[in-house]
């Protein structure tokens, strides 16, 4: 017997998201994802000046803002072929680092373990110590977790004044130059963001945890401990979370955190199938509006339109469906990791490749990474020396610019004439993610991940389909500009 279920709008979920699945058997035996809220953030820079576009950009999102700002940021460089100040870079850096650090808690403690509270699993033995742990609202480790990502967030004053919507990035650095003070404040900041990860989240030390090279060895060490990712991995064996969400598609990272020489984590792309990495060629990008609600365009970023046509027979998605060489390819933690070849996430992929649970064990291991580069980079900055270059720019010709949010590869294509804006078109992580069919019916990875999902009687309330819709950390707001 098939039936048809549509599901949405999801809760904890940035912006607006519906699922469309067709049930035969008990199972998904096929999925279409919508985006069904237009925006239109390409269309309002259109005309502006050059610069109008930093303040425009970050409000795509109020919780990747960070990211929006340096993608364009760095699209503003390519354009002009120049450098920033080195203290800039290892500022932004640290701006950026926090708020996609921020993004990981957030989807780990608000919006993926509260599932594991509901009513469903009641009849589960870890059910009562998990619910009192994570239900919304309710659990204990709110009480935890929210302080420590407040003190984390200040490292946004310190460096960029507020956050969201910061102005302070610039194509030549930063706007605010550190003094002692505040990096007696950064490294104290990073410190508590380090005690909370070794004594909450993780249990033990960062450089311990960081050690493990293998699944058997994260098996072996998360035996007797209470911490809140054995907990995680208790449940994920229980319910056996590594063949949920399941797909095979090549792991995209543009290269994360651009330092003076290289990035700290690599570019490339890592087929999880043959456990082969390659190197990453922007010029293979193309976005397909074939099964998107927008008129007929070019096929490459940097000489597309975004034109709405609401009318579309064949769209039922505001998104695009962007390709990598012709391919959906997965971004995000797992992509990053896998690429830049961290031992434990590589086996991980090599026993079950992408699924829910090694989505989320990439995100806290690139937490763990991260929380010791940030005491690095604080040290690293030469108080002596400028936080911003002020070299006139032309402001004139075509850029790309790239940067890893904390939901993966955030490109931004533009093209500047006489120092305003010709062209701009924005391909956020969930827009890899999440994406439509293209012209050869290739279903993106959401949709791919999908299939095979037993829903039973639990139909639109099934708890595997928000595990694996969740497994991706959707942010819909960027998705379709």
């Amino acid at each position: 017997m098939s039936r048809r279920l549509i599901i949405g709008p999801f809760n904890r979920v940035e912006g607006d998201l519906e699922l469309r699945l067709d049930i035969a058997d008990g199972a998904v035996a096929s999925a279409e994802v919508s985006a069904p809220l237009y925006r239109g953030f390409e269309q309002m820079l259109l005309g502006r000046p050059a610069l109008d576009g930093l303040a425009l950009v970050p409000r795509i999102c109020g919780i990747c803002s960070v990211s929006q700002s340096l993608a364009a940021v760095a699209a503003l460089r390519a354009v002009d072929g120049i450098a920033a100040a080195p203290n800039g870079v290892i500022a932004a850096n640290l701006a950026h680092a926090a708020e996609n650090v921020a993004d990981h808690l957030t989807h780990f403690y608000l919006f993926f373990m509260p599932d594991f509270a509901r009513a469903s699993y009641a009849a589960r033995p870890w059910h009562d110590e998990i619910a009192a742990r994570f239900k919304a609202e309710q659990g204990s480790a709110l009480a935890q977790m929210l302080p420590a990502r407040a003190r984390l967030l200040q490292i946004m004053g310190l460096i960029a004044g507020k956050w969201p919507h910061s102005l302070a990035f610039q194509p030549g650095g930063t706007t605010r130059a550190i003094d002692l003070g505040d990096r007696v404040q950064l490294l104290s900041i990073i410190a508590d963001l380090r005690g909370f990860l070794e004594t909450t989240l993780l249990g033990d030390t960062l450089d311990n945890v960081l050690a493990l090279d293998s699944a058997d060895a994260l098996d072996a060490w998360r035996q007797g401990r209470s911490s809140d990712l054995a907990r995680f991995l208790a449940i994920a064996d229980d319910l056996k979370l590594d063949q949920l969400g399941r797909i095979a598609l090549p792991l995209l990272s543009s290269g994360g955190y651009q330092g003076l020489d290289a990035p700290l984590f690599a570019a490339g792309v890592f087929d999880p199938a043959s456990a082969s990495p390659r190197a990453f060629d922007p010029s293979l990008i193309t976005e397909d509006v074939t099964r998107a609600w927008m008129l007929d365009t070019a096929l490459m970023p940097s000489s597309a339109e975004t034109l709405p046509d609401a009318d579309k027979i064949a769209g039922y998605s505001w998104c695009k469906a962007p390709r990598l060489d012709g391919q959906p390819a997965e971004v995000g933690a797992l992509a990053r990791q896998a690429v830049d070849g961290q031992p434990m996430i590589r086996d991980l992929l090599q026993r079950a490749g992408p699924n829910v649970a090694t989505r989320v064990i990439a995100r806290l291991i690139e937490t763990a990474r991260l929380a010791i580069t940030m005491q690095h980079w604080a040290t690293q900055l030469d108080l002596r020396q400028l936080f911003l270059d002020h070299t006139p720019r032309r402001l004139t010709g075509c850029g790309v610019g790239f940067v890893e949010a904390a939901r993966g590869t955030l490109g931004h294509f533009i093209e500047l004439g006489d120092g305003r804006i010709r062209r701009y078109q924005i391909i956020a992580p969930t827009t890899w993610n999440f994406s439509p069919r293209d012209r050869l019916g290739q279903a993106g990875p959401l949709e791919q991940a999908l299939v095979g999902t037993v829903v039973g009687d639990d139909g639109a309330q099934s708890v595997a389909v928000q595990h694996i819709v969740r497994s991706f950390d959707p942010c819909m707001v960027c998705t379709a500009h």
